[in-house]
């Protein structure tokens, strides 16, 4: 239970802090409104650190099923914990989405955009073809599923920095691969909010856009096996 609470806790802190930066920069009348893409990468890539710092100590602060299933395959966590570290982390993302709103609640009735309200809470394409949109998904989960092991292999030596470099390797992502799809590259980040938008009596909102949900859901879920197994590949041919 303790690895699971601090699955939920952290991955809570990641949308409180990612999908809050989302909400202070596109809702009106909030003080960082239209402060830029830059904002958002960077306070993502601190949010990861964030909660990896706080919670990463208990359970690894995996924040993201597709990380969690990616460990399994490569044999560096327990199927039988896969289950509850997904659970925990839907849950926590969307309780993570309820706070956002909360703390943002005046300025999503002052926002007359209901697209602009749903992307405070699940990503969504900048051109929507769903073919290439689930391929960028893929490319970035990749990215990050090799980065997290890179980052964490023993013979890096980074000790204490690793949960500081994988909010680096986040905001390194979202700069580089982020336009095209908002890069979810984490599945409990995209449809724990998203259930939690479909909840909320947020004013003025749209459909929750279901006939894209599965792309930031088994994107990330089959890079996240592609980028472990091509690591441990590469790995197996290095040591």
């Amino acid at each position: 239970m303790a690895m699971y609470t601090a699955e939920f806790f952290g991955t809570m802190i990641l949308i409180l802090l990612g999908d809050g930066v989302v909400a202070n920069v596109s809702l009106k009348k909030s003080k960082a409104h239209d402060s830029g893409w830059i904002v958002v990468a960077t306070a993502w890539g601190l949010a990861v650190a964030m909660a990896a710092y706080i919670t990463g100590w208990v359970s690894g602060a995996h924040i993201n099923p597709a990380l969690t299933i990616a460990m399994a395959t490569v044999g560096d966590i327990s199927w039988a914990l896969v289950p509850g570290y997904i659970i925990s982390q839907i849950l926590g993302a969307m309780v993570g989405g309820f706070l956002v709103y909360l703390s943002f609640r005046d300025h999503f009735a002052a926002t007359d955009d209901a697209n602009v309200k749903l992307g405070v809470f699940s990503t969504g394409p900048a051109i929507k073809n769903l073919k290439w949109n689930f391929i960028t998904e893929v490319i970035g989960t990749a990215m990050l599923v090799v980065g997290i092991l890179g980052i964490n292999y023993g013979e890096n030596g980074v000790g204490p920095l690793s949960a500081l470099l994988a909010g680096f390797l986040v905001w390194s992502i979202g700069l580089s691969l982020g336009g095209p799809t908002g890069y979810a590259i984490n599945p409990a980040r995209d449809l724990g909010p998203r259930i939690a938008h479909a909840i909320l009596p947020i004013p003025g909102k749209r459909d929750s856009d279901w006939s894209y949900a599965w792309v930031p859901v088994i994107g990330p879920i089959v890079g996240g096996v592609i980028g472990a197994l091509l690591y441990n590949f590469f790995l197996n041919i290095w040591v």
